[in-house]
């Protein structure tokens, strides 16, 4: 089966979920990617589930015969990726500038908090603290409420991750056109600040601050919300369109609230009483018998086990059984002509590094020296 990206060579020298994330998308699409991190590294692969279709190469970088090795193996890269904080690849002699000098048809992608240059450039932080600076937090929760922190990572994977493939494969493009490489500088903070564009677009043309939990699209009006059943489940309704809205009223017995779709006050306080005690009355599954199947927009409110279950979700090739019997994740890019496919588990740490090390010219003795000495 032909694969988009077989044609490159990516190093990965990332650690946690954003650079493993991206380097896992790029592999499933046919990129060659190879790990690389210390050999006493216990997260050296990261997560099991974002090591699938790597190869792994264990190399000490603070040793002179360390960095001797990556920079061979950079000669002829397309890409390098990594996710340490700025600074850190300099000190170790694996930087842009030191690469790109080697290799100036280079990609070299770095993914960090705040960016490479700016006033926060060198601060610590984590998902929570760039969705906290970039507003998305105080938009998320109860009204009245105190703001609660989303439960995936927004500015990890949407921010970071997936911005970083995307600059990563626009750079690859560009080369094709100057034969040039480049630096890719991904912030997640930025990332994030970009998630907020409905409330940004808001802000700037009607002047209007988005309140948690009271905007279009938090749970202000009974069409687009979420409700309790009578088993103490949730479902969820989305009829922001009036048609979808109207075909939901009709359906609960209640075709009078159609022409009350955004009405405020006590109007929109007795819309929501009415509706609350509607579905009530049935469980979860009833609801979901009943109306999934129209156009309401309406769904349950998924337990993880139960989204790993959906028939929909398996049938996407979301949730997938590798090679070895291990479930994972799938790929949510589809492509008809050269799809992403899972063909190799995550390798031990360092499965491949006598390989790529012999590939390099090294020979076993040479590889045993190496190993002797920690640089591997």
């Amino acid at each position: 089966m032909p694969r988009a990206l077989s044609r490159f060579r990516l190093l990965d020298l990332s650690r946690q979920l954003p650079g493993p994330f991206c380097s896992m998308l790029l592999a499933d699409l046919g990129m060659d990617v190879l790990t690389i991190c210390a050999p006493t590294d216990p997260l050296g692969l990261g997560l099991p589930l974002l090591a699938r279709n790597k190869r792994s190469l264990t190399l000490n970088l603070k040793a002179p015969e360390g960095r001797a090795v990556f920079h061979r193996l950079a000669r002829d890269a397309d890409v390098v990726l990594e996710g340490s904080r700025p600074g850190a690849a300099a000190r170790l002699g694996v930087d842009y500038a030191t690469l790109g000098a080697l290799n100036p048809r280079l990609v070299y992608c770095s993914i960090s908090g705040y960016g490479q240059d700016g006033p926060y450039r060198d601060r610590v932080g984590h998902d929570v603290n760039y969705l906290g600076f970039a507003g998305v937090i105080g938009v998320t929760g109860e009204a009245g409420g105190a703001p609660v922190i989303p439960g995936v990572q927004i500015a990890d994977i949407g921010g970071g991750a997936l911005m970083a493939a995307v600059g990563i494969l626009s750079a690859l493009w560009a080369r094709e056109e100057t034969g040039r490489g480049q630096f890719v500088d991904i912030a997640m903070m930025d990332g994030a600040v970009a998630w907020q564009v409905i409330n940004v677009l808001r802000f700037l043309i009607a002047g209007e601050e988005q309140r948690r939990g009271d905007t279009l699209l938090t749970g202000h009006h009974p069409c687009y919300a979420i409700y309790e059943t009578k088993d103490g489940r949730h479902v969820t309704v989305g009829a922001l369109e009036p048609h979808f809205w109207r075909t939901l009223c009709e359906r609960l017995g209640m075709p009078e609230l159609a022409a009350q779709q955004f009405a405020e006050g006590a109007e929109r306080d007795a819309m929501f009483r009415r509706l609350r005690a509607k579905f009530r009355e049935r469980t979860m599954a009833e609801w979901v018998g009943e109306l999934a199947e129209l156009d309401i927009c309406f769904g349950p409110v998924a337990t993880l086990a139960e989204m790993m279950q959906d028939p929909h979700v398996r049938h996407r090739g979301m949730v997938v059984d590798g090679p070895e019997g291990r479930r994972y994740l799938g790929n949510p890019i589809k492509l008809s002509d050269t799809p992403p496919d899972l063909r190799a588990p995550a390798p031990q740490l360092g499965a491949h590094t006598d390989a790529v090390l012999a590939s390099l010219g090294y020979s076993a003795s040479d590889v045993a020296g190496l190993r002797e000495r920690g640089v591997v």
